[in-house]
């Protein structure tokens, strides 16, 4: 038996450019194309989508993805990797938590932070892969909403965030 795009999408709960796109990136290729340019599932691909699907909920890349359905990773050899990145976001979240806290207790009339504790917890990093996963996810118009908010704040001093923060 097989299943059409739109089936799959309704089943799966993806979008059928989600699908397309597994299909164009080589992560998913559908069992037959129809004369009518329609894509067709069968149980196979259903069965890789899930996994896909499965591996993408644990928060991992479409490469990591991939490079696992390819044999190229052992599933328990990304998934341990993928545990520790998860203790470790654990415990870095449980930092910000504390930040965001003790900001909250400042603004409440509380003690005021030290300059170097107002950014604990924050990753760099993080944000890059962030925006990177959005403009995957979404396309270059993220890229545009994204490069406008960072020009919207380039040249922030410290009272235009505070501001920002109080009005926000």
């Amino acid at each position: 038996m097989a299943w059409s795009i739109a089936q799959v999408a309704r089943m799966s709960k993806v979008t059928s450019r989600t699908l397309r796109h597994y299909d164009a990136i080589g992560l998913l290729e559908p069992a037959w194309i129809g004369g009518n340019g329609y894509r067709y599932y069968e149980r196979e691909q259903l069965l890789k989508l899930q996994q896909i699907l499965l591996l993408r909920d644990l928060g991992l890349g479409l490469d990591t993805v991939a490079e696992v359905l390819d044999g190229r990773h052992r599933t328990v050899d990304v998934l341990r990797n993928h545990a520790r990145w998860l203790a470790a976001e654990q415990e870095r979240l449980a930092s910000l938590a504390r930040t965001v806290s003790r900001t909250i207790e400042e603004l409440e009339g509380g003690d005021r932070m030290k300059m170097e504790e107002l950014f604990d917890g924050f990753d760099a990093d993080r944000q890059a892969r962030y925006e990177a996963e959005l403009v995957e996810r979404y396309g270059d118009q993220a890229q545009e909403h994204i490069d406008q908010s960072k020009s919207r704040m380039q040249g922030w001093n410290k009272a235009d965030a505070d501001g920002f923060m109080a009005e926000w």
